[in-house]
């Protein structure tokens, strides 16, 4: 590891980042360098700016991965090289507004229903029952389960938040019933242990990879043509609570979004939303003749 990727990283657990956004920032620093084959203490504004440029002009990259590769250099030459450079203030990643695809109930019974192996399909309802990002399913514990009051402790989601989200009956019961089948002493989804081990050999998770690959081959069985992830059953859960007229600060809360704004997007995915104010403005101008 080079001296200046080392202070780097000393710099962002400095600043609180979480470990994931370090490896992200630090990847888009590498590209960077691989791209001019010199360290990126040696790079000038000028190359940067072409750098950006041809991210955004001809390797044309989504928002997202824009965003990171801007957070991630900006990161290093402002706080780590403290170079006072105006295209650090100038570049901005393109926003996007797109609407996140949604599943209906029924839809995501049926996906739900063509998962096979038990371990994953117990960790994908759970995902959708409690809204949960998939990290935060897949790092799921026993002791995160509270059955007397029917919570579930989702620990260190996203900015290292902590929350707790209503856990349904029949998804309790669920668990209760899976977890019996091996009896994990830590994680209620283990990974699947060495040939001739026993289950409390394991000391990992299932995977987000080997969840997102279940995920994507039960919807394809299922015959639904959306383009869906794991993170739809989380726009689904939260679009259909606010159907079912739940509040949305209260649904904020349990997201664990730290603006409403956040969460105010799933008004625009609501399908009785719109009819229930289609039927009020047909109301309000009934009385309008011509």
């Amino acid at each position: 590891m080079t001296v200046l990727r080392q202070r780097m990283i000393e710099d962002m657990q400095l600043r609180g980042l979480a470990a994931r956004t370090q490896e992200a920032y630090v990847a888009a620093v590498e590209q960077l360098a691989n791209y001019y084959h010199k360290p990126p203490d040696e790079i000038g504004e000028e190359e940067l700016r072409q750098y950006l440029l041809y991210l955004a002009n001809e390797k044309v990259v989504s928002a997202s991965t824009m965003t990171v590769a801007l957070c991630g250099i900006k990161f290093l030459y402002q706080y780590t090289l403290q170079r006072e450079w105006h295209l650090l203030d100038l570049a901005r990643a393109k926003q996007e507004k797109t609407l996140p695809a949604v599943l209906s109930v029924e839809e995501v019974a049926r996906v739900l229903g063509c998962v096979h192996q038990p371990r994953y399909r117990a960790c994908l309802t759970t995902i959708y029952a409690c809204g949960l990002r998939i990290r935060e399913g897949v790092y799921l514990q026993v002791g995160d389960i509270d059955g007397s009051r029917r919570m579930l402790h989702v620990r260190k989601g996203k900015g290292g938040q902590d929350r707790y989200v209503p856990l349904p009956q029949t998804t309790l019961e669920m668990l209760r019933t899976y977890w019996r089948t091996h009896r994990h002493p830590v994680w209620l989804f283990p990974a699947r242990p060495p040939q001739g081990q026993p289950i409390s050999a394991v000391t990992v998770p299932v995977t987000p990879r080997s969840v997102s690959t279940a995920f994507a081959a039960a919807l394809s069985e299922s015959g639904i043509h959306k383009h869906a992830s794991v993170h739809t059953l989380r726009h689904s859960y939260a679009t259909h609570l606010l159907e079912a007229g739940v509040n949305l600060r209260q649904i904020q809360v349990w997201l664990g979004h730290r603006s409403l704004r956040t969460t105010t997007i799933y008004t625009h995915l609501t399908q009785q939303g719109a009819e229930v104010a289609m039927l009020a403005v047909d109301r309000l101008m009934a009385g309008l003749t011509w």
